[in-house]
């Protein structure tokens, strides 16, 4: 009799090969990019170099899928935070 694991990373988001949905729609249009430019040229050297650049380009984004700190310009907290309230008033000369 078949034993059927449950699924239990349901609302965790679609990933294939390890990439979300957009980063693995990113990779396929650079790999059927390089097939067009592996089609049109007849160098041996351009057709590693493109293989090298898929390679670094997937590891790239995998390395960015588990470690999204990296690009994160901005500060996730505020300086400082206040539970006084807002009157509205502005004191402020106009």
């Amino acid at each position: 009799m078949k034993r059927y694991e449950v699924y239990k990373n349901i609302r965790k988001r679609a990933v294939i090969f390890g990439l979300p949905i957009s980063l693995f729609a990113l990779m396929m249009v650079s790999i059927l990019a390089s097939l067009l430019i592996i089609i049109f040229s007849f160098s041996f050297g351009i057709i590693i170099g493109i293989l090298a650049f898929n390679a670094t380009l997937y590891v790239a984004l995998i390395r960015l899928t588990h470690n999204p700190q990296i690009f994160q310009m901005a500060k996730v907290f505020p300086r400082m935070i206040s539970n006084k309230r807002n009157s509205g008033f502005d004191y402020e000369q106009d």
